[in-house]
């Protein structure tokens, strides 16, 4: 027998014994689409399922729910909820590798959303069947706020004040106007100055304050996000532009006076922070 056909012989027996190996080897591991459905973006979808794990910061609810598309992280506005609890999440949008300071804690992905969802339908609803996204994603609507208005800070260049290219909350910072409005009257009334320079002392207290409405980003987290100036703070530190949250919406350029619990270094995460901030306002035009 000539050479040749012992070189194909031995080729074809090799071919035999290994062809199921090789095949093996050549096979990508698949994974369950329960877990490929958590990895992926859930923006826009109702979830549903068990509170596996839950915990309060900064005004957010974090909880770990068992939905149908897999293990997922959600953050809510700080609402009571237990471990066990079986509840539905209105839409909200994901954040990829987001860390909490406050838990300091970074999440592979987690979805931010405006709140509890008491209308969702019974039967979970499946990450390929997305409803459009609703207002209420925290940090992408408050990103693209910022993005927006970054070239009008003090400056114009938030790249060289090192704010980046997305400058947090910093860069949604309204540039000081020339206004005279008259400090309100009554109890617990303050000037956007003195909210600032009182801020420590006046956290978590109930304050009223009378200014322009400069501009309002409307529907983040369920609520109206006020920026508001009465002619006082130090626009160099940023004093001058104060945030105000509600679910009133007085339209912009109408002077008003907004009474709520004013909070001292809110910090929402990823650059999302506030020497002062008013919330949960009712607005007196």
């Amino acid at each position: 027998m000539s050479a040749l056909p012992n070189i194909l012989l031995r080729a074809a027996l090799c071919l035999t014994l290994f062809a199921p190996a090789l095949a093996l080897a050549g096979e990508q591991p698949t994974t369950p689409p329960k877990q490929k459905a958590a990895e992926a973006s859930l923006d826009g979808v109702a979830l549903k399922g068990n509170v596996l794990e839950t915990m309060n910061s900064n005004g957010y609810t974090y909880l770990l729910l068992d939905a149908a598309q897999g293990k997922i992280w959600v953050a809510i506005p700080e609402t009571q909820v237990k471990t066990g609890q079986n509840l539905a999440v209105a839409p909200g949008m994901t954040m990829f590798n987001f860390t909490s300071k406050t838990l300091n804690r970074t999440f592979d992905s987690i979805v931010f959303a405006p709140g509890l969802d008491k209308g969702a339908p019974a039967a979970p609803q499946a990450a390929g069947e997305a409803k459009p996204a609703q207002a209420g994603g925290f940090d992408a609507a408050l990103r693209a706020e910022a993005d927006s208005a970054k070239s009008a800070l003090p400056g114009g260049d938030a790249d060289a004040a090192g704010l980046g290219p997305s400058a947090g909350s910093a860069g949604a910072v309204v540039p000081s106007a020339e206004l005279n409005v008259h400090k309100a009257t009554g109890p617990n009334s303050y000037s956007v100055g003195e909210c600032f320079e009182q801020g420590k002392e006046l956290s978590g207290k109930t304050v009223r304050v009378r200014g322009k409405v400069m501009k309002i980003s409307r529907m983040i987290m369920g609520k109206n996000w006020l920026h508001i100036q009465d002619g006082t703070g130090n626009p160099l530190q940023n004093h001058h532009d104060l945030v105000v949250t509600t679910t009133e919406d007085p339209g912009e350029g109408n002077v008003v006076t907004v009474e709520g619990t004013l909070a001292a270094d809110r910090d929402f995460g990823a650059g999302y922070r506030y020497d002062v901030l008013v919330e949960d306002a009712k607005i007196e035009k």
